[in-house]
């Protein structure tokens, strides 16, 4: 056993209250998994637990309960998530658990029946009240003021903003609304509120992210909000545009490729927002698509991305795809690589197909064999590298605008426009000592490899334009 031993999340930050000396009081270590959506909810707890007064540990030795926020989507986060549920109840011994993983409770149990609690995702009220149970709420007016835009657990520079909570789809691979529920789409001006306190608290790239973000609205029929005294309709095409005027960069993820996306293009051609779409097309093959009750088939989605690149040449596209979903056939395979060659997508993931307990799919004829499933993935894969690189090498020569998210001894190191930060490549940037994280800086690219860019400095330029909240 390590003294003191830190809780292992790469997403810890200090108490962002600087120059505040910290109150002797019941203290909460935390520990987040998971994607986008789940750090959302971490965040949110975390900022409730701040604003009823509570301390944040960066150990599991300072803190009277530890709360992990789990993943269970597949079989590896679920393994990923109980071994870190093991560990806090090892180096702690007093744990509450929440977020996917958390919804199935017997699961939770049956591995660590020493838990304290376990709730499910999205479970704010629930989380504190298993808090409340083990650690009355201190009280102290002073610690209760927490920054308007709440505790992050990414750097100051960017954030995860959540349109959306759960999913109206029922593909057959995920069980994400079995966990998480159908669509629920935020308010207009809620969303805008929170992005607004965000770009004041200094953040200067705001990530969409919810389970569907195309869908966003549906649920409530586009209903007319108000921002500003002014009307915002719930629905992606004027959320985007309203984003768009807060002076920061939007990044837009996990957009399903629905006609009425086309609109949201427009904007990223007028500048409005990032050129970046991150779409997950899964596969190509119409039979493995219909299996899986995924919208679209291959031959709309190659008209789809040509229309993209016709209104808007600069974009970025992403995707996720799967190998190996059972039934899938060596033809359908390279169908999907045939795919692959015609689209010329900028960054792409694969996953082998992973049988997650409570997924239909897994009832399906014909599972593929878990070796053909990884040979199927690294082929996809090495096929993309070759993509990627004659992608990135024809940026060699221009002049781009990158966010510098870390600075080295050797430089910088940002991210363009088309760089989602953890997930695409980083621009490498030459004799940028003197640049701080949060930085923009114009850099001239002088070479690229699959995945990264290398530069140097022409321009820096650090402000965002002001954005002047005017209410009537």
């Amino acid at each position: 056993m390590v003294p003191n031993k830190a809780m292992p999340t790469a997403k810890r930050r200090p108490d962002p209250i600087r120059g505040r000396k910290p109150k002797v009081g019941p203290t909460v270590g935390f520990v987040s998994l998971g994607c986008p959506k789940a750090l959302v909810d971490s965040e949110r707890i975390l900022t409730q637990l701040r604003a009823e007064g509570y301390g944040l540990s960066l150990s599991y030795q300072g803190a009277d309960v530890v709360i992990v926020n789990t993943c269970g989507f597949i079989d590896a986060a679920v393994q990923e998530s109980l071994q870190a549920i093991g560990e806090a109840l090892e180096e702690n011994g007093r744990v509450i658990v929440t977020g996917c993983l958390g919804a199935k409770a017997d699961v939770v149990k049956r591995a660590h029946p020493r838990v304290l609690a376990v709730t499910g995702p999205h479970a704010l009220e629930e989380v504190m009240a298993a808090v409340h149970s083990q650690l009355p709420r201190p009280h102290d007016p002073f610690i209760d003021l927490v920054p308007p835009a709440g505790i992050k657990l990414t750097p100051r520079h960017y954030a995860y903003l959540k349109i959306s909570e759960g999913c109206n789809h029922r593909c057959t691979f995920c069980i994400i609304p079995a966990l998480r529920g159908d669509l629920v789409s935020r308010p207009s001006g809620e969303v805008m509120r929170e992005a607004e306190a965000l770009v004041a608290s200094g953040v200067k790239e705001l990530l969409i992210v919810s389970q569907d973000t195309s869908a966003y609205g549906v649920d409530l029929k586009y209903r007319t909000g108000f921002w500003g005294g002014r009307p915002l309709k719930t629905r992606l095409r004027e959320l985007a545009a309203a984003l768009g005027n807060l002076g920061v960069w939007v990044r837009l993820h996990y957009v399903y490729p629905y006609p009425h996306v086309d609109e949201v293009v427009a904007l990223m051609a007028e500048g409005k927002i990032l050129p970046y779409l991150d779409v997950p097309f899964q596969h190509s093959s119409g039979r493995i698509l219909r299996l899986m009750k995924r919208p679209a088939s291959a031959e709309d989605n190659l008209a789809r991305i040509r229309a993209w690149r016709s209104v808007c040449p600069d974009i970025t596209i992403r995707s996720t795809f799967i190998a190996g979903f059972p039934g899938e056939t060596e033809a359908e395979f390279r169908e999907l690589l045939d795919f692959l060659e015609q689209a010329q997508l900028d960054r792409v993931g694969c996953f082998a197909y992973s049988p997650v307990e409570g997924a239909r799919a897994n009832e399906l004829p014909d599972p593929v064999p878990s070796a053909v499933r990884e040979e199927r993935r690294a082929r996809l894969m090495q096929l993309q590298e070759k993509i990627s690189a004659r992608r990135l090498a024809r940026k060699v020569g221009s002049t781009l605008r990158v966010l510098v998210d870390a600075v080295t001894p050797k430089g910088a190191i940002g991210r363009s426009a088309g760089d989602a930060p953890e997930i695409d490549g980083v621009v490498h940037i030459d004799g940028g000592g003197n640049l701080k994280p949060g930085d923009f800086v114009e850099v001239k690219v002088a070479r690229s490899d699959t995945h990264d860019l290398w530069a140097r400095c022409v321009a820096t330029r650090t402000r965002t334009r002001k954005h002047v909240l005017q209410v009537e």
